[in-house]
Protein backbone atom coordinates (compact mmCIF):
# COMPACT_ATOMS: atom_id res chain seq x y z
CA UNK A 1 0.00 0.00 0.00
CA UNK A 2 1.31 3.31 -0.60
CA UNK A 3 0.78 6.09 1.89
CA UNK A 4 -1.19 8.56 2.01
CA UNK A 5 -0.36 11.82 0.53
CA UNK A 6 0.28 14.65 3.82
CA UNK A 7 -2.27 17.20 4.38
CA UNK A 8 -1.51 20.82 3.10
CA UNK A 9 -0.22 23.19 5.79
CA UNK A 10 -2.38 25.52 6.95
CA UNK A 11 -0.67 28.23 5.56
CA UNK A 12 -0.18 26.92 2.30
CA UNK A 13 -3.96 26.40 2.02
CA UNK A 14 -4.00 30.02 2.91
CA UNK A 15 -1.78 30.72 0.06
CA UNK A 16 -3.84 29.07 -2.34
CA UNK A 17 -7.04 30.72 -1.22
CA UNK A 18 -5.32 34.01 -1.82
CA UNK A 19 -3.92 33.16 -5.08
CA UNK A 20 -7.40 31.46 -6.24
CA UNK A 21 -9.35 34.68 -5.31
CA UNK A 22 -6.37 37.24 -6.49
CA UNK A 23 -7.54 35.00 -9.76
CA UNK A 24 -10.99 35.42 -9.71
CA UNK A 25 -10.31 39.37 -9.23
CA UNK A 26 -7.92 39.47 -12.45
CA UNK A 27 -9.99 37.65 -14.70
CA UNK A 28 -12.91 39.36 -13.64
CA UNK A 29 -11.78 42.57 -14.13
CA UNK A 30 -10.06 42.03 -17.22
CA UNK A 31 -12.62 40.39 -18.66
CA UNK A 32 -15.07 43.49 -17.53
CA UNK A 33 -12.37 45.61 -19.10
CA UNK A 34 -13.80 45.25 -22.97
CA UNK A 35 -17.42 45.85 -22.62
CA UNK A 36 -16.25 48.73 -20.17
CA UNK A 37 -14.25 50.36 -22.82
CA UNK A 38 -17.15 49.90 -25.50
CA UNK A 39 -19.49 51.77 -23.32
CA UNK A 40 -16.66 54.59 -22.61
CA UNK A 41 -16.25 55.21 -26.68
CA UNK A 42 -19.85 56.19 -26.72
CA UNK A 43 -19.02 59.50 -25.31
CA UNK A 44 -15.04 59.66 -25.85
CA UNK A 45 -12.44 59.31 -28.30
CA UNK A 46 -9.78 56.85 -28.62
CA UNK A 47 -6.97 58.22 -27.66
CA UNK A 48 -8.35 60.25 -24.81
CA UNK A 49 -9.61 57.67 -23.23
CA UNK A 50 -6.62 56.08 -22.89
CA UNK A 51 -5.10 59.15 -21.68
CA UNK A 52 -7.54 59.76 -19.10
CA UNK A 53 -7.50 56.15 -17.89
CA UNK A 54 -3.76 55.82 -17.75
CA UNK A 55 -3.28 59.01 -16.24
CA UNK A 56 -5.36 57.89 -12.71
CA UNK A 57 -3.73 54.35 -12.85
CA UNK A 58 -0.11 55.91 -13.36
CA UNK A 59 -0.85 58.37 -10.30
CA UNK A 60 -1.42 55.40 -8.36
CA UNK A 61 1.87 53.64 -9.65
CA UNK A 62 3.68 56.56 -8.90
CA UNK A 63 2.28 56.31 -5.36
CA UNK A 64 3.22 52.75 -5.23
CA UNK A 65 6.96 53.23 -6.55
CA UNK A 66 7.52 56.44 -3.70
CA UNK A 67 5.80 54.20 -0.96
CA UNK A 68 8.21 50.83 -1.82
CA UNK A 69 10.96 52.58 -3.11
CA UNK A 70 12.66 50.02 -5.10
CA UNK A 71 15.71 49.78 -7.23
CA UNK A 72 14.96 51.60 -10.52
CA UNK A 73 16.43 51.29 -14.15
CA UNK A 74 18.97 52.98 -15.53
CA UNK A 75 20.72 53.77 -18.81
CA UNK A 76 19.67 50.72 -20.76
CA UNK A 77 16.92 49.55 -18.91
CA UNK A 78 14.98 52.60 -18.15
CA UNK A 79 15.06 53.39 -22.21
CA UNK A 80 13.61 49.34 -22.52
CA UNK A 81 11.12 50.21 -19.30
CA UNK A 82 10.32 53.30 -21.18
CA UNK A 83 9.73 51.19 -24.56
CA UNK A 84 7.37 49.15 -22.57
CA UNK A 85 5.16 51.31 -21.70
CA UNK A 86 5.12 52.96 -25.28
CA UNK A 87 4.10 49.69 -26.62
CA UNK A 88 2.31 47.65 -23.82
CA UNK A 89 -0.09 50.64 -22.76
CA UNK A 90 0.42 53.79 -25.45
CA UNK A 91 0.39 51.66 -28.59
CA UNK A 92 -1.92 48.23 -27.28
CA UNK A 93 -4.70 51.34 -26.00
CA UNK A 94 -4.84 53.17 -29.13
CA UNK A 95 -5.82 50.20 -31.00
CA UNK A 96 -7.32 48.50 -29.12
CA UNK A 97 -10.10 51.44 -28.16
CA UNK A 98 -10.08 52.77 -31.64
CA UNK A 99 -10.36 48.36 -32.76
CA UNK A 100 -12.98 48.53 -30.34
CA UNK A 101 -15.37 51.37 -32.42
CA UNK A 102 -16.32 48.89 -34.67
CA UNK A 103 -15.48 45.45 -33.14
CA UNK A 104 -17.80 43.74 -30.31
CA UNK A 105 -16.68 43.52 -26.75
CA UNK A 106 -16.79 39.63 -26.53
CA UNK A 107 -15.19 39.30 -30.21
CA UNK A 108 -12.36 41.81 -29.29
CA UNK A 109 -11.41 39.80 -25.98
CA UNK A 110 -11.50 36.87 -28.30
CA UNK A 111 -8.57 38.60 -30.73
CA UNK A 112 -6.63 39.97 -28.03
CA UNK A 113 -6.07 36.94 -26.20
CA UNK A 114 -3.99 35.35 -29.12
CA UNK A 115 -1.36 37.45 -27.55
CA UNK A 116 0.83 34.22 -26.14
CA UNK A 117 0.80 32.82 -29.27
CA UNK A 118 2.11 35.81 -31.12
CA UNK A 119 4.55 36.03 -28.30
CA UNK A 120 5.88 32.71 -29.14
CA UNK A 121 6.78 34.35 -33.00
CA UNK A 122 8.51 37.03 -30.61
CA UNK A 123 11.06 35.29 -28.46
CA UNK A 124 11.62 32.57 -31.48
CA UNK A 125 12.80 35.82 -33.67
CA UNK A 126 14.79 38.02 -30.77
CA UNK A 127 15.36 35.69 -28.29
CA UNK A 128 15.86 33.09 -29.60
CA UNK A 129 14.03 30.74 -28.07
CA UNK A 130 13.09 26.86 -29.55
CA UNK A 131 9.43 25.72 -29.55
CA UNK A 132 8.17 22.42 -30.93
CA UNK A 133 6.13 22.30 -34.21
CA UNK A 134 2.90 22.29 -32.14
CA UNK A 135 3.71 25.71 -31.47
CA UNK A 136 3.36 26.65 -35.01
CA UNK A 137 0.06 24.63 -35.14
CA UNK A 138 -1.43 26.53 -32.28
CA UNK A 139 -0.62 29.53 -34.55
CA UNK A 140 -2.18 28.26 -37.25
CA UNK A 141 -4.99 27.21 -35.88
CA UNK A 142 -5.43 30.79 -33.44
CA UNK A 143 -5.39 32.91 -36.98
CA UNK A 144 -7.96 30.66 -38.45
CA UNK A 145 -10.57 31.58 -35.38
CA UNK A 146 -9.49 35.53 -35.38
CA UNK A 147 -10.71 34.78 -39.27
CA UNK A 148 -14.03 33.68 -38.67
CA UNK A 149 -14.52 36.01 -36.19
CA UNK A 150 -13.03 38.90 -38.76
CA UNK A 151 -16.14 37.28 -40.90
CA UNK A 152 -18.61 38.64 -38.42
CA UNK A 153 -17.61 42.07 -37.88
CA UNK A 154 -18.09 45.26 -39.72
CA UNK A 155 -14.46 45.22 -42.37
CA UNK A 156 -13.68 41.71 -41.90
CA UNK A 157 -9.84 41.54 -42.21
CA UNK A 158 -9.34 44.54 -44.27
CA UNK A 159 -6.08 46.53 -43.65
CA UNK A 160 -7.76 49.43 -41.09
CA UNK A 161 -10.90 47.54 -39.76
CA UNK A 162 -11.44 46.92 -36.50
CA UNK A 163 -10.60 43.51 -36.36
CA UNK A 164 -7.03 44.05 -38.00
CA UNK A 165 -6.44 46.84 -35.53
CA UNK A 166 -7.21 44.17 -32.88
CA UNK A 167 -4.66 41.70 -34.25
CA UNK A 168 -1.94 44.44 -33.86
CA UNK A 169 -2.88 45.67 -30.49
CA UNK A 170 -2.29 41.14 -29.53
CA UNK A 171 0.76 42.16 -31.70
CA UNK A 172 1.85 45.22 -29.15
CA UNK A 173 0.93 42.54 -25.77
CA UNK A 174 3.54 40.03 -27.08
CA UNK A 175 6.16 43.25 -27.88
CA UNK A 176 5.64 43.97 -24.38
CA UNK A 177 5.84 40.63 -23.30
CA UNK A 178 9.30 40.34 -24.68
CA UNK A 179 10.77 43.32 -23.90
CA UNK A 180 10.05 43.43 -20.22
CA UNK A 181 11.18 39.68 -20.02
CA UNK A 182 14.27 40.71 -18.87
CA UNK A 183 13.44 43.46 -16.68
CA UNK A 184 10.99 41.31 -14.34
CA UNK A 185 14.02 38.98 -13.58
CA UNK A 186 16.12 42.09 -12.46
CA UNK A 187 13.63 44.55 -10.81
CA UNK A 188 10.75 42.35 -9.78
CA UNK A 189 7.17 41.98 -11.72
CA UNK A 190 4.96 44.85 -9.24
CA UNK A 191 8.05 47.26 -10.23
CA UNK A 192 8.08 46.68 -13.60
CA UNK A 193 4.09 46.54 -13.46
CA UNK A 194 3.80 50.01 -12.14
CA UNK A 195 6.74 51.48 -14.19
CA UNK A 196 4.69 50.39 -17.59
CA UNK A 197 1.77 51.98 -15.92
CA UNK A 198 3.51 55.08 -14.99
CA UNK A 199 5.36 55.48 -18.31
CA UNK A 200 2.25 54.57 -20.65
CA UNK A 201 0.48 57.35 -18.73
CA UNK A 202 3.39 59.86 -19.77
CA UNK A 203 3.84 58.74 -22.89
CA UNK A 204 -0.54 59.55 -23.58
CA UNK A 205 0.22 63.21 -21.69
CA UNK A 206 -0.51 65.00 -25.15
CA UNK A 207 -4.48 63.32 -25.12
CA UNK A 208 -4.66 64.45 -21.45
CA UNK A 209 -6.56 67.58 -21.54
CA UNK A 210 -8.73 66.41 -24.31
CA UNK A 211 -9.59 62.93 -22.02
CA UNK A 212 -10.26 65.45 -18.95
CA UNK A 213 -12.76 67.53 -21.02
CA UNK A 214 -14.50 64.18 -22.61
CA UNK A 215 -14.67 62.66 -19.46
CA UNK A 216 -16.33 65.54 -17.41
CA UNK A 217 -18.92 66.30 -19.97
CA UNK A 218 -19.65 62.84 -20.27
CA UNK A 219 -22.56 61.14 -18.76
CA UNK A 220 -22.55 59.60 -15.20
CA UNK A 221 -21.98 55.90 -16.56
CA UNK A 222 -19.13 56.89 -18.79
CA UNK A 223 -17.38 58.84 -15.99
CA UNK A 224 -18.05 55.16 -14.00
CA UNK A 225 -16.07 53.18 -16.81
CA UNK A 226 -13.27 55.05 -16.79
CA UNK A 227 -13.15 54.99 -13.04
CA UNK A 228 -13.02 51.12 -13.13
CA UNK A 229 -10.68 50.55 -15.86
CA UNK A 230 -8.39 52.96 -14.21
CA UNK A 231 -8.72 51.00 -10.94
CA UNK A 232 -9.55 47.45 -11.65
CA UNK A 233 -7.65 46.01 -14.63
CA UNK A 234 -5.11 48.23 -14.99
CA UNK A 235 -3.60 48.96 -11.21
CA UNK A 236 -5.51 45.80 -8.90
CA UNK A 237 -5.76 43.32 -11.80
CA UNK A 238 -2.11 43.60 -12.36
CA UNK A 239 -1.17 43.08 -9.13
CA UNK A 240 -3.49 40.36 -8.49
CA UNK A 241 -1.95 38.55 -11.65
CA UNK A 242 1.37 39.01 -10.35
CA UNK A 243 0.25 37.01 -7.13
CA UNK A 244 -0.93 34.36 -9.52
CA UNK A 245 2.05 34.31 -11.41
CA UNK A 246 3.98 33.83 -8.21
CA UNK A 247 1.74 30.79 -6.92
CA UNK A 248 0.85 29.09 -9.49
CA UNK A 249 3.83 29.60 -12.18
CA UNK A 250 3.48 31.12 -15.61
CA UNK A 251 2.37 27.79 -17.45
CA UNK A 252 -0.41 27.19 -15.06
CA UNK A 253 -1.28 30.56 -15.13
CA UNK A 254 -1.82 31.39 -18.39
CA UNK A 255 -4.75 28.82 -18.70
CA UNK A 256 -6.78 30.35 -16.44
CA UNK A 257 -6.89 33.33 -18.96
CA UNK A 258 -9.04 31.11 -21.06
CA UNK A 259 -11.61 32.68 -18.94
CA UNK A 260 -11.21 36.23 -19.90
CA UNK A 261 -13.36 35.71 -23.45
CA UNK A 262 -16.11 34.28 -21.24
CA UNK A 263 -16.10 36.91 -18.67
CA UNK A 264 -16.21 39.81 -21.43
CA UNK A 265 -18.86 38.00 -23.29
CA UNK A 266 -20.99 37.41 -20.78
CA UNK A 267 -20.69 40.92 -19.04
CA UNK A 268 -21.23 43.07 -22.42
CA UNK A 269 -24.67 41.20 -22.80
CA UNK A 270 -26.58 43.38 -19.87
CA UNK A 271 -23.50 46.27 -20.22
CA UNK A 272 -23.66 47.20 -24.13
CA UNK A 273 -26.56 45.02 -25.25
CA UNK A 274 -23.86 42.90 -27.85
CA UNK A 275 -24.95 39.36 -27.88
CA UNK A 276 -22.18 36.66 -29.34
CA UNK A 277 -23.23 35.54 -32.98
CA UNK A 278 -21.94 32.14 -34.00
CA UNK A 279 -18.63 33.38 -35.64
CA UNK A 280 -17.63 34.96 -32.81
CA UNK A 281 -17.97 31.98 -30.33
CA UNK A 282 -16.60 29.34 -32.96
CA UNK A 283 -13.90 31.62 -34.36
CA UNK A 284 -13.42 32.15 -29.95
CA UNK A 285 -13.17 28.15 -29.79
CA UNK A 286 -10.81 28.37 -32.18
CA UNK A 287 -8.39 30.41 -31.01
CA UNK A 288 -8.31 29.44 -27.62
CA UNK A 289 -8.00 26.31 -28.62
CA UNK A 290 -4.66 27.11 -30.75
CA UNK A 291 -3.50 29.11 -27.49
CA UNK A 292 -3.65 26.16 -25.53
CA UNK A 293 -2.17 23.89 -28.19
CA UNK A 294 1.06 26.39 -27.65
CA UNK A 295 1.06 26.37 -24.00
CA UNK A 296 0.55 22.92 -23.28
CA UNK A 297 2.76 21.15 -26.28
CA UNK A 298 4.23 24.11 -27.65
CA UNK A 299 7.18 24.42 -25.10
Amino acid sequence: MTAASPPLSPSRNRATMVAVAAMLVTVTSWGSAFPAIRLALDSMDPLPLAAARFAMAGLMALAYLAWTRPALPRGLDLVRAGLCGGIGISLYNLLLNTGQQTVAAGAASFIVNIAPVLTVIMATLFLKERFRAWAWAGMVLSMAGVGLIASGQPGGMRLGAGTSLLVAAAMATACYFVLQRPLVGRYGPLTCSALTLLTGGLWLLPWLPQGIAQAAAAPAPVQWALVFLAVFPAVIGYAAWMLVLGHFGAARASNFLYLVPVVASTVAIPLTGEVPVWTTLAGGALALAGVALVNIRGR
